[in-house]
């Protein structure tokens, strides 16, 4: 049994049971009333092939089969690695990575000729779970997929599962842009110093240390520079000939499209979105995983701009780039900016020690001129982004609860909670959550009722073109598998002493305010992994 019960009715579309009429930028109030909306617009994905996505060319859906179904049964197609990443190959990346000084290079070469160069690409090498779990692929894969450099550039390694736009018809022109990536073309960047440099993309890789992934023998951590490096470049060797095989030519024009719309425009899709009528009557606006390059998006949209304060936390994360914001409507303000708006920081005592990184957090007191008796309504506003496995949603809502000693609490929360409870406890099972924040003084109510299969605000799950294929799903079952992320994550929480439910509780992951069930996100009109959850609330 789910608690506490909403007041809302539910909908998921944003046209009908509305409490609010927006006219010539002005609301009609009744009761009162206040509309909300969260969106984790979700940070940008680097690998456009990371995740199923809904797109009307059929080839995608072809390809992604074709790639599953190779991936299960390789058969005569699962041939020696030694065929994708050849013979000279190795040669020239040994001499390069000689040329570096790294230790351990005839190690590797030893490895290479005993191990490696005959293993099966798919089920000898991509299903292998030693290589994973020793981070041998995915570890310089992280250092060196896109690279943001300190004279405003994005370079992107050639390979497959990222951004990069040069066509890779055949190994041979793969492995030449490749090396010369690696090894040939200094990028300026930040050294450990903090001062920027020029540095060779071989150069940012990092040892592998066997106390931190322990499936790593002594010998491997010795030489685990040259030996990353060489597994990295037989991943992207067997991804490249896997995709030019199945799908040549329209494999790279599928990768472009989905770049295009969910990396190269994704700020200005996010901003399409936001500016559409269907939410041109939302008041209060809570946003996660938003990058500086989205930030300046909004202050510069001259709709959003003119509408609302953008408020984002003192602490915001430059570096990994996903920071939580709120948006508030202009003229609810009771007063200049400076005077209705004032941020609150919960310090690491408050948070009870609760993962919370850098710029996850966002608070603010307001004081709102909301309509109600006795003029401005003083409240806490927060926007929070969890951790993967929401174990930090409920020590942070209950800190928020604290901080906001007796005001009315508004919060927009991608807890990311789960449908299934997990039995060891690793991941935070939604129902927990909203007992919690339901139960002691000051209890608070969510938008959503009904079962919580109907609270579902993500759709997607990992393909097997990523360097985890144990996370990977089939096509056919990115609905149903265990795998797949199909979960209740996202809320608008808020005082059940102070308001009530006023509206539908409305999910859209359309961007034009509806939802499609059984639709895999991003899109390419619809750029997050996470539906936007709005509703409308009436002060008690």
């Amino acid at each position: 049994q789910l608690q506490p019960p909403s007041r809302s009715q539910p909908s998921d579309r944003l046209s009908t049971s509305r409490s609010l009429l927006y006219m010539g930028g002005l609301l009609s109030r009744r009761g009162a009333s206040v509309r909300l909306a969260s969106w984790n617009v979700a940070a940008v994905n680097n690998n456009p092939f990371e995740y199923y996505t809904t797109l009307a060319d059929p080839r995608y859906e072809q390809l992604m089969v074709a790639v599953g179904e190779l991936i299960d049964a390789p058969g005569e197609r699962d041939v020696p690695v030694r065929s994708v990443f050849t013979q000279p190959m190795f040669e020239k990346l040994k001499a390069s990575m000689a040329a570096q000084g790294w230790a351990g290079i005839d190690a590797v070469e030893e490895v290479w000729e005993s191990d490696l160069a005959s293993r099966p690409i798919v089920s000898g090498f991509l299903k292998d779970k030693e290589i994973g779990a020793k981070r041998l692929a995915s570890m310089p894969d992280r250092f060196t997929n896109t690279i943001n450099t300190e004279d405003g550039r994005t370079v992107c390694r050639p390979t497959v599962i990222n951004n990069y736009d040069v066509p890779m018809p055949d190994g041979d022109a793969w492995f030449a842009q490749w090396h010369a990536f690696f090894f040939e073309a200094p990028l300026l960047v930040k050294a450990k110093s903090g001062a920027a440099a020029p540095r060779l993309p071989c150069a940012m890789l990092s040892p592998i240390k066997r106390s931190k992934y322990p499936a790593l023998s002594e010998a491997e951590e010795a030489i685990s520079l040259p030996l990353q490096l060489l597994c990295l470049a037989i991943f992207d060797a067997i991804l490249v000939g896997l995709l030019n095989q199945l799908s040549p030519g329209a494999w790279h024009e599928l990768k472009m499209s989905i770049c295009e719309a969910l990396v190269v425009s994704k700020a200005q899709r996010t901003i399409d979105v936001l500016q559409r009528p269907e939410y041109a009557d939302v008041d209060l606006l809570f946003l996660q995983e938003v990058s500086g390059a989205l930030v300046t998006a909004l202050r510069a949209a001259p709709a959003l701009a003119e509408r609302f304060e953008v408020l984002e936390p003192r602490d915001c994360d430059a570096v990994r780039d996903q920071n939580s914001l709120i948006l508030v409507a202009k003229r609810l303000l009771a007063g200049p900016a400076g005077e209705a708006l004032s941020e609150v920081e919960l310090g690491a005592e408050a948070l009870s020690g609760a993962p919370v990184a850098e710029g996850d957090l966002c608070v603010f007191r307001a004081r709102l001129e909301l309509g109600g008796e006795g003029g401005a309504t003083e409240l806490l506003l927060a926007s929070f982004h969890g951790d993967t496995n929401g174990l930090a949603s409920t020590p942070v809502v209950s800190a928020l609860r604290q901080q906001a000693a007796g005001l009315p609490l508004l919060v927009g929360i991608d807890a990311n909670t789960y449908l299934t409870r997990d039995p060891k406890g690793g991941k935070k099972f939604v129902g927990d959550f909203v007992a919690e924040c339901a139960s002691g003084e000051a209890p608070l109510a969510h938008s959503w009722q009904g079962p919580p299969e109907g609270w579902q605000t993500t759709y997607n799950a990992r393909t097997y073109l990523q360097p985890q294929l144990n996370k990977a799903v089939r096509y056919a079952e990115r609905a149903t598998s265990s795998l797949a992320d199909n979960n209740p994550k996202d809320f608008l929480l808020y005082s059940e002493g102070a308001f009530e439910g006023a509206g539908a509780c409305a999910r859209d992951n359309t961007g034009q305010g509806s939802y499609v069930e059984g639709t895999s996100i991003p899109t390419l009109t619809f750029p997050s992994d996470h539906c936007i959850v709005s509703t409308t609330l009436r002060l008690r």
